[in-house]
């Protein structure tokens, strides 16, 4: 869900000239939220919600939910408060990445010049394209068609002369939008804005920036450097200053390197069970291990993070004596970095997560001499690769892990974990 500003009374068609308009930006609408939607059809038109138990934050909103001031990252409480009336549905993050996976195959098709920015966005560069595919907006109409003609869910798109303008153009057509922004409108595109669309600016830059007297994007183009620098540093200053001038010189990146794959959930009443707790992990650790393999990436290090009812959270992560993106390594890892903190109260949260991301080809998995005479990590990652074939032709909750058995640590180096 996009929070960046948008102006209902903006202008939203500067024609068709898509001379010198090479980028595209691709961004799905409440994308959660239109997945549950697709799935469940009597559920349109509705305020739907998206968002775990009372205790947990709003994922994604539809636009009628938006209404009531829904938004992403709200609490779950305040949300209802806001909207009583409005369906409240479990996330199933399995079934997101598999319209999201659907999507990018879709995009991919258009060019192989593809940056995928997140789960619902990707940015293109379609510039080898148009011979093929048509105009610009030929491709933006077609991409959103064949989207919705799929999976049942709609996507915004914005066509400029480089990555910043085109997420901005795609952001001001939501929902379910094409727009493409001339390369000579640009200047006329962004002075028309408010300060907030500019990217790093958020909250608080953005009071600071009003204390200033500066509110549109307009203001900070034609303010001075030296000013500028006064408010938000030099660095900062140069920055807005070229955004505002539609400036951003970053080519598409086609090998996006995921820096940590994690998963954390919050309980419904604080918890004490060690048994539930540990459970609870197992179950992170599952779901951390099936995405590492369904990417084909190991990790090097394996986090915990643990939030008791006072909000105190504490973390720590350990760096394993070779990479791995086995559910039972992760689930061993975090059972010992868990049992070994110092526990007072309940946990209200916990999280599970694997960072220092490698290829898997890259990183062959170095067995101990006693797993491999037994031949324990063989079978075991066999074992976890047919639960995911399953998982996959039947649904997550097709098949479950029964506990296992507690890890050995001493050879891995454990830190705190910021």
């Amino acid at each position: 869900m996009s929070n960046a500003p948008r102006l209902s009374q903006a202008r939203r068609d500067w024609g068709s000239d898509d001379t010198g308009c090479p980028f595209m930006h691709v961004d799905m609408d409440a994308f959660f939220a239109s997945v549950e939607v697709a799935r469940h059809p009597e559920l349109r038109g509705l305020p739907v919600v998206v968002g775990g138990g009372e205790r947990s934050v709003v994922l994604a909103a539809t636009y009628e939910a938006r209404e009531f001031g829904v938004r992403s990252a709200m609490p779950v409480v305040r949300a209802r408060a806001l909207a009583p009336k409005a369906i409240f549905v479990q996330p199933d993050h399995h079934e997101y990445r598999r319209v999201s996976r659907g999507v990018m195959e879709i995009l991919a098709a258009v060019t192989p010049e593809m940056e995928q920015v997140s789960v619902d966005e990707a940015f293109l560069d379609i510039s080898g394209s148009r011979r093929r595919l048509g105009s610009a907006l030929d491709i933006g109409s077609m991409i959103r068609e064949q989207v919705f003609e799929a999976f049942g869910v709609t996507c915004s798109v914005g066509i400029a002369r480089n990555k910043f303008v085109a997420k901005l153009a795609s952001t001001q057509s939501k929902p379910n939008g094409l727009m493409l922004v001339p390369d000579a409108a640009t200047t006329e595109f962004l002075h028309m804005l408010p300060v907030g669309a500019l990217w790093g600016v958020g909250a608080k830059t953005q009071e600071r920036l009003g204390q200033w007297g500066i509110t549109s994007v307009e203001q900070v183009a034609h303010a001075d450097i030296a000013t500028l620098e006064r408010m938000v540093g030099r660095a900062g200053a140069r920055h807005l200053h070229a955004l505002a001038w539609g400036k951003d010189s970053r080519a598409i990146e086609h090998e996006r390197v995921e820096k940590s794959i994690g998963s954390e959930s919050t309980f419904f009443k604080d918890q004490t069970d060690t048994d539930v707790l540990l459970e609870k992990l197992l179950s992170l650790a599952d779901e951390c291990g099936s995405r590492l393999r369904s990417r084909g990436l190991v990790a090097k290090t394996v986090a915990i993070k643990v939030r008791d009812a006072d909000f105190v959270t504490v973390a720590r992560s350990v760096t394993l004596p070779s990479a791995t993106d086995t559910t039972s390594v992760i689930y061993q890892t975090v059972r010992e970095l868990f049992l070994a903190l110092p526990r007072h109260k309940a946990v209200r949260l916990l999280g599970v997560r694997a960072e220092n991301l490698e290829s898997a080809d890259m990183n062959p998995v170095q067995d101990t001499l006693e797993d491999a005479i037994a031949g324990a990590a063989v079978a075991m990652s066999e074992s976890e690769k047919v639960m995911d074939e399953i998982r996959a032709k039947f649904g997550q909750g097709a098949i479950n892990r029964a506990a296992q058995r507690p890890a050995r640590l001493s050879s891995m180096r454990v830190s705190n974990y910021p």
